[in-house]
C-alpha cells in the first residue's frame, strides 16, 4: 500500500522527534533542493532559545568561525547562519567538500540537532545519529525516479544508533507523497543487493592487459576470471561439465560396439544430417510458393516491375506492405499493386529523388536494365537432388574401409543411435561460444577501433608506441582525448582554451553546469574537435562500439570562467551552478590534465602545457 499524505513539515518533524528524545537524527529526503529547503524551514521556526540552545548556539557560532580560517571559501556560505542558528544543516553532493566536512565535523561534536541527507550519504559517511528518518521508497539517480535498493536502505538504517551512547538505533517512516511502508519492510527482510563489480571493457583495460600479457588469448582468459563474468564463468563450466559427460557417454558405447568409429564420426553424422533437413525445409513444396518466395525477395524498393501478360507496363516500386506494393507509374501516377500479379522484375535500383522516374524508365525502353530470371521449379528439385545425393555419399562414407554390406550398416546404426547426443554436443559447443563471445566480443571490437586508429597491431596483437601512452591516460573518454593530443588540440591553443575543451570531455555530458556563454574562440575549437569526434565516432559505429557521449558545452564555458581568473563567489554567481556540481567539474577537469602532465616522455610538449593547466584548474577551494 502507498500512503496518499502530503510529507510534514520539516519543523513539525524535528519538533516531534525532539519531543520523544529521538535527537540527532538524520532525516533522508528525494532531492537536493529540498534538503536545502528543509533545513532553512527548520531554523526559521528557531527563535526562542532556552539557555541551553544559545549556549550551543554560541559554540557552533565559534567553531565555524574556527573552522572559516582554514576554509575561507565557506566564510559566506547561504547556509552558514542556518547551521549556526537552528543546529540543522544540508548535506548531499551539492556542496561544496568543505561545507560538508564542517557539518560533519559539527555532528560529530554533537553539536547539530539533524542534518537532511539524500540517500547517497549513507553509503560514504558515518554520521552519529540517534535515529534516521525515512521519507520515501524511492530515490533519484542519474535516470530519473527508481525504487530504493534492498543495500541502500540497510546503509541509511544502518546510520541509526550512536556507538557507546545509545543500546538501540531507531528508524522512522513518515508519510510522504513517494512513501511505501510495505515496500520498505520487505526490502529490511530482503538480502542485501548482489555485488556489481566495476571490471568493463574499455580502451584503457584493453590496452593495459594486452601490453602486459602479450596476447588477446590471455587477455580474454583474464575477461573470463574476472568477477563481473562470475555468473556466466558458472553457466560455461556447466555447459562444459555437460558436454564432457556426454562426450565420454558416447566414447565409451562406440568403444563397446567393436567399430573403429569415434565421437568425431558421430558428430560429422548429426551435420550432414542437418544439412540434408535444412534442404528439405528449404525446398519450396509448389510451383506457386518458389514464385512467391521470389517476389518477395526482389520486388524491393527503387526497383522497376511489370504487370499484366504483355509485361509493358512498367512500375517503379516506392514501398512493400507484405502482399501489397505502392509503386508509380510513368506518368508520375501512383498506384497498389498486388504481389501476386506482378510479371517481371528489373535488376536495377534506383534513388528516389526527382530524376529517378526518368533514368528507371529510360533505361527500360532503351535496354540497358535487365530482367532477373524466374527460377524454375524443375531446376530447384534437380538441385536440391543432387544436393541430397551428395550428402547421402557422405554418410555412406562414414564407416571404415574394409567392412562387408551387413557391417557397413551395423556400423551406420551405431552412428544414427547417438545422433541425439551428437546433436546435444553440438548445441553445448555452441552455447559456450556464444558465452565466451559475450565477454570477449566488447573486448575485440574495441581493439579493432584501436587498430583502425593505429593504437594496436589486431594482427600482430601488440600495443603500438602511441598505444602506450594513451593507456596511461586514465580518463572516462580515452580516445577522443588521445585524439586531441595526436592532432594537437591542447597545445595549439591559450591556457584557458586548454581547460575549456579537457572540461568538455572530462565532465558528466548529461549534467548542467550553468548558462555562461561561451567565447567564440572556445565555441570555435569546440566545433573543429566535434569534426574530429565524429569521425572516430564513425570508426566505433563501424565495429559495433558505443560512441562516447557528446562533448559537454556548458562544462568548457564555467571552466574557461574559472581558468580566466574569476575567484569562487563570482564563479557560483554567474554560473548559477551548484557548487558540488562545480567541485566535482573541476576537481575531475583537473585531474584529467594530471594524467595528460604525467606523459612527459612520450610528449613532453604536451605534458607541460597539461601541468600549467592544472596548477589553474586545481587552485582553492579545489583540493
Amino acid at each position: 500500500m502507498r500512503f496518499k499524505l502530503p510529507e510534514i513539515p520539516p519543523p513539525q518533524l524535528i519538533s516531534a522527534l525532539r519531543g520523544f528524545n529521538l535527537l540527532p537524527a538524520i532525516v533522508f529526503l528525494p532531492t537536493r533542493k529540498r534538503c536545502d529547503e528543509a533545513a532553512q524551514e527548520v531554523a526559521l521556526v528557531a527563535k526562542n532559545f532556552k539557555t541551553q540552545d544559545a549556549e550551543r548556539a554560541e559554540k557552533r557560532r565559534r567553531f565555524v568561525r574556527e573552522y572559516t580560517e582554514a576554509h575561507p571559501e565557506i566564510a559566506y556560505h547561504k547556509h552558514r547562519n542556518t547551521v549556526i542558528r537552528g543546529g540543522i544543516a544540508s548535506h548531499h553532493a551539492g556542496h561544496i567538500p568543505a561545507w560538508k566536512l564542517l557539518v560533519e565535523k559539527l555532528m560529530a561534536a554533537g553539536l547539530l540537532d539533524a542534518i537532511f541527507a539524500t540517500s547517497t550519504v549513507a553509503a560514504g559517511v558515518d554520521f552519529p545519529a540517534r535515529t534516521v528518518v525515512i521519507s520515501n521508497a524511492d530515490t533519484r539517480g542519474n535516470d530519473g525516479w527508481r525504487p530504493l535498493f534492498a543495500s541502500e536502505l540497510q546503509q541509511m538504517t544502518g546510520r541509526a544508533g550512536r556507538r557507546g551512547r545509545d543500546n538501540v538505533g531507531f528508524a522512522v517512516l513518515v508519510p510522504g507523497v513517494y512513501q511505501n511502508p510495505l515496500r520498505i519492510a520487505n526490502l529490511l527482510r530482503a538480502q542485501p543487493d548482489a555485488l556489481q563489480s566495476q571490471f568493463r571493457a574499455t580502451y584503457t583495460s584493453l590496452l593495459n592487459l594486452l601490453d602486459a600479457y602479450g596476447s588477446f588469448s590471455q587477455v580474454r582468459e583474464i575477461a573470463e576470471r574476472s568477477f563481473a563474468f562470475r555468473e556466466t564463468a558458472r553457466k560455461i563450466s556447466k555447459l562444459e561439465r555437460e558436454r564432457s559427460r556426454t562426450q565420454s557417454f558416447i566414447e565409451q558405447n562406440l568403444k563397446e560396439s567393436g567399430f573403429q568409429i569415434s565421437v568425431d564420426d558421430v558428430r560429422g553424422l548429426e551435420r550432414l544430417a542437418s544439412a540434408r533437413m535444412r534442404l528439405h525445409e528449404n525446398l519450396p513444396d509448389t510451383r506457386a510458393e518458389l514464385r512467391h518466395r521470389w517476389l518477395t525477395d526482389n520486388v524491393q524498393q527503387g526497383r522497376i516491375v511489370s504487370q499484366g501478360r504483355s509485361g509493358r507496363r512498367f512500375f517503379l516500386v516506392l514501398q512493400k506492405h507484405g502482399e501489397r506494393v505502392v509503386a508509380m507509374r510513368e506518368n508520375g501516377q501512383g498506384v497498389t499493386l498486388q504481389l501476386s500479379h506482378i510479371t517481371r522484375i528489373y535488376f536495377k535500383k534506383y534513388p528516389l529523388h526527382e530524376n529517378s522516374l526518368d533514368d528507371a524508365f529510360h533505361d527500360i525502353h532503351e535496354g540497358k536494365n535487365p530482367a532477373i530470371d524466374e527460377p524454375k521449379f524443375s531446376r530447384i528439385e534437380d538441385e536440391n537432388t543432387g544436393a541430397t545425393e551428395l550428402i547421402e555419399d557422405l554418410i555412406q562414407s562414414l564407416p571404415p574401409s574394409g567392412l562387408s554390406k551387413p557391417e557397413r550398416n551395423g556400423c551406420l546404426q551405431v552412428l544414427w543411435n547417438f545422433l541425439e547426443d551428437a546433436d546435444s554436443l553440438e548445441k553445448f559447443s555452441r552455447d559456450i561460444d556464444v558465452l565466451r563471445g559475450e565477454i570477449w566480443q566488447p573486448f575485440e571490437n574495441r581493439a579493432k577501433v584501436l587498430d583502425s586508429l593505429g593504437y594496436l597491431d589486431y594482427v600482430g596483437q601488440k600495443v603500438t608506441e602511441e598505444g602506450r601512452w594513451l593507456a596511461d591516460v586514465r580518463v572516462d573518454r580515452p580516445l577522443l582525448v588521445g585524439e586531441a593530443l595526436r592532432r594537437g588540440f591542447f597545445t595549439d591553443y591559450e591556457l584557458p582554451q586548454t581547460v575549456a575543451l579537457m572540461a568538455a570531455l572530462a565532465s558528466d555530458s548529461d549534467r548542467n553546469y550553468g548558462e555562461l556563454p561561451l567565447e567564440d574562440d572556445i565555441l570555435k575549437i569546440l566545433g573543429e574537435f566535434e569534426t574530429v569526434a565524429f569521425e572516430i565516432a564513425g570508426q566505433e559505429w563501424r565495429f559495433e562500439v558505443e560512441p562516447a557521449p557528446e562533448l559537454n558545452f556548458s562544462a568548457a564555458a564555467t571552466a574557461a570562467f574559472w581558468a580566466n581568473g574569476a575567484d569562487w563567489g563570482e564563479l557560483v554567481e554567474e554560473s548559477g551552478a551548484a557548487e558540488g556540481d562545480l567541485v566535482r567539474l573541476l576537481s575531475r577537469t583537473g585531474e584529467a590534465l594530471m594524467q595528460v602532465a604525467g606523459l612527459g616522455k612520450s610528449n613532453p610538449a604536451v605534458a607541460d602545457v597539461a601541468a600549467r593547466a592544472v596548477e589553474i584548474v586545481l587552485r582553492e577551494p579545489i583540493r
